[in-house]
């Protein structure tokens, strides 16, 4: 609904305030009180209103001051507005997950969907059961302009830098793991360089690349693997991995998971990997959003270690800082996909 500017030019909203109070208390001396102002700004309040409003409004009675019959319908007219106007202006927003009905949208790639999501909406069902969750694709370079675009109310990944309206809370620092079929491979636990090297590997890479940061840290000590596999999915490499002799270095949190759910082993990579961190992001204009802070604080839950005090999973938003290399080194990502692009 769009308002007429020029209707309003020269209209003191202050005056309705007056306005109701007098209709309430049908007395100057008293509605003065109740606004704490003296009688006679109150008077010349009442003038004022009766020149807007081209009516006598309050008529002087021997009982006191009678409204008009525009006066109470004017009453009656504003009252739900002045109501809706306080409420909007003061009262705080609350949002109760037992009894609230709400959508969220969160961006995050498939490896985290199936680290995270299990969890989430587990423990939604439990308390918050209006509650639903949709999750969209959100390859790390893609989560500020997701967010930009109202297309995410929060982005999980290990995202770089970002705008100064970003706010960033982080979620977990891991590492990498070696996933393999234990039906098609037979070797060490750990997995020795020179196995790792023999066989062939997956990787997931949103760009089709057949380079990622596995290859760069073997191409620091001269060596290098054979990717015979790129794909822009963790959820096809179980599949592939139950089917062929071939080992895929993945985020360390899928190698349990994977394990549990289709019975491959995972172990230490034989080289050393960067670790990196996976953030929770969000638009600064959200930072006062009861429900949004709610959620965050759920998802912070979710992933606390178990030596964290318990109930010590407060949001504490920071504007978005550059990360180092290494905190978004991922596997899942060509060395383009980890870079900003060359300006």
């Amino acid at each position: 609904m769009n308002i007429i500017e020029k209707d309003f030019r020269g209209i003191d909203l202050n005056l309705l305030v007056t306005f109701m109070v007098l209709l309430r208390e049908r007395s100057v001396s008293r509605a003065a009180e109740c606004l704490y102002l003296g009688q006679p700004a109150v008077s010349g309040a009442l003038n004022r209103l009766r020149e807007l409003f081209d009516d006598v409004l309050l008529v002087r009675t021997a009982q006191g001051m009678e409204p008009t019959s525009k006066a109470l319908a004017l009453e009656a007219a504003l009252a739900p507005t002045m109501a809706q106007l306080q409420a909007t202006l003061f009262m705080q927003p609350v949002f109760d997950p037992a009894s609230d009905e709400r959508l969220f949208t969160i961006g995050m790639p498939d490896w985290i969907d199936i680290w995270l999501t299990p969890l989430l909406f587990a423990r939604l069902q439990k308390v918050a059961p209006k509650v639903r969750v949709a999750v969209k694709a959100c390859a790390p370079q893609q989560g500020a302009e997701m967010l930009e675009k109202k297309e995410v109310d929060i982005g999980i990944a290990a995202f770089s830098e970002g705008p100064g309206w970003l706010r960033r809370h982080p979620l977990k620092q891991m590492g990498f793991c070696c996933v393999y079929s234990p039906g098609q491979l037979t070797v060490a636990d750990p997995i020795s360089l020179s196995q790792y090297l023999h066989y062939p590997h997956l990787l997931v890479s949103y760009r089709a690349a057949f380079q990622g940061v596995v290859d760069k840290a073997l191409a620091e000590n001269g060596l290098n693997r054979h990717v015979a596999l790129s794909t822009p999915h963790f959820a096809a490499l179980p599949a592939v991995l139950r089917q062929s002799p071939a080992i895929a270095t993945v985020p360390s949190v899928l190698g349990e998971i994977w394990q549990n759910c289709f019975g491959l082993t995972f172990c230490q990579p034989p080289i050393p990997l960067p670790a990196f961190t996976v953030s929770m992001i969000w638009h600064a204009t959200r930072d006062k959003d009861p429900a949004l802070q709610w959620l965050l604080t759920v998802i912070q839950s979710l992933i606390a270690p178990p030596n964290d005090t318990p109930g010590n999973t407060d949001i504490t938003p920071t504007r978005s800082t550059p990360n180092n290399e290494l905190s978004v080194a991922m596997e899942s990502l060509s060395p383009e996909d980890l870079r900003p692009s060359p300006t």
